[in-house]
């Protein structure tokens, strides 16, 4: 996809959360009526005829556009939370990250079998969490799973799509 909208309007901050990383900081897309109006249409264009049920965002830039396009498609969506956020009965994955082991949780209610699923986060990197967030909606033995980045990094050695073969996944930008 890569509109140039969307390119122009994406901050990128050096050495930030450390020395090294180029940080790509969709919080200047969301700011922006025009951006967010682009990434809705564009997402909504994508998945209109696929059947979502439910959209799965991903904690925490995941919920912005998850909620906003789970409202164009009229379906349902379901927080994918770091550990202690939910508060009913949860089900848990556990991934490992750079600097040790992280959890993220859903309602063991929130998806059954019946349902066509859609996790979306802001960002493709190494694909740690999102893939953690695929095996946990595969908990649930939905009908079919999509997953979709805003922006997908490959500029730095970073191969985080590997980690999804023969899943169905977009992103909207791919740096």
């Amino acid at each position: 996809m890569n509109n140039q909208t969307l390119i122009d309007n994406l901050r990128c901050i050096p050495d930030f959360p450390q020395k090294g990383i180029n940080f790509r900081d969709v919080t200047t897309l969301f700011q922006s009526a025009e951006c967010m109006k682009i990434m809705v249409d564009e997402l909504y264009e994508i998945y209109k005829d696929k059947g979502i049920t439910k959209i799965v965002g991903i904690e925490s830039r995941g919920f912005v556009l998850g909620a906003a396009l789970a409202s164009r498609l009229g379906c349902g969506f379901v927080m994918a939370r770091k550990p202690g956020k939910l508060p009913s009965t949860v089900i848990k994955e556990y991934y490992s990250k750079e600097y040790g082991v992280d959890t993220i949780e859903m309602h063991i209610d929130s998806i059954d079998e019946n349902d066509v699923v859609l996790i979306h986060d802001d960002l493709l990197a190494t694909g740690g969490t999102a893939k953690a967030a695929y095996k946990l909606v595969q908990h649930f033995n939905p009908k079919k799973i999509y997953i979709n980045f805003i922006i997908e990094i490959t500029d730095e050695g970073l191969h985080g799509r590997d980690e999804f073969e023969d899943i169905d996944l977009t992103t909207l930008l791919t740096i």
